[in-house]
């Protein structure tokens, strides 16, 4: 389905990063053509390179991966809660995140099947909106928000992450 990208006043200045990099286009592609290039990507890394951080106290590519899998766990579930009409103010989530985890501890093959079915069960639930419950909105960390923004924010957010694998992982792999 094609929706409009969002607007400033849409969604938080904080994901404006995230939600100005994404092209506009149609979002279950947006989606399915990020999840390959997501696969391809980390299908190339080996398991001891998965295990790479380009600079002390910054994530592993397996931190990275599993940071990308929770957020849009977490971004789906708002999305829900926005398309369907729930007007209960969500709260920001935090970092803790991957500070609190054990990625670096699972085969990174299983966190790119983690990825595949998280994204899958993103895929379900946007195919299965209409243009109605996207432009409807929500509140999270204070602000009004479009479930058409969640999506994009979802899409931008890990395409910042893999911009930042190619720049600063990728190269001294």
């Amino acid at each position: 389905m094609h929706i409009l990208k969002p607007k400033e006043g849409d969604f938080n200045p904080h994901w404006g990063n995230y939600i100005h990099g994404v092209p506009e286009g149609d979002l279950a592609q947006l989606l399915k053509d990020q999840e390959q290039d997501l696969e391809s990507l980390y299908s190339s890394i080996t398991e001891e390179q998965s295990l790479y951080r380009y600079d002390e106290g910054k994530w592993s590519l397996k931190e990275v991966l599993g940071h990308i899998n929770d957020t849009e766990r977490i971004m789906s579930y708002r999305l829900l809660c926005v398309a369907r009409g729930d007007k209960t103010p969500l709260p920001r989530h935090q970092d803790l995140f991957v500070n609190g985890t054990s990625f670096d501890c699972r085969p990174h093959t299983e966190l790119i099947a983690d990825f595949q079915a998280v994204r899958a069960a993103t895929l379900s639930l946007v195919n299965g909106l209409n243009e109605e419950e996207l432009r409807r909105a929500g509140v999270i960390n204070n602000t009004t928000t479009t479930a058409a923004a969640i999506v994009y924010f979802i899409i931008g957010h890990a395409l910042h992450h893999l911009n930042v694998i190619r720049e600063k992982y990728i190269p001294s792999l």
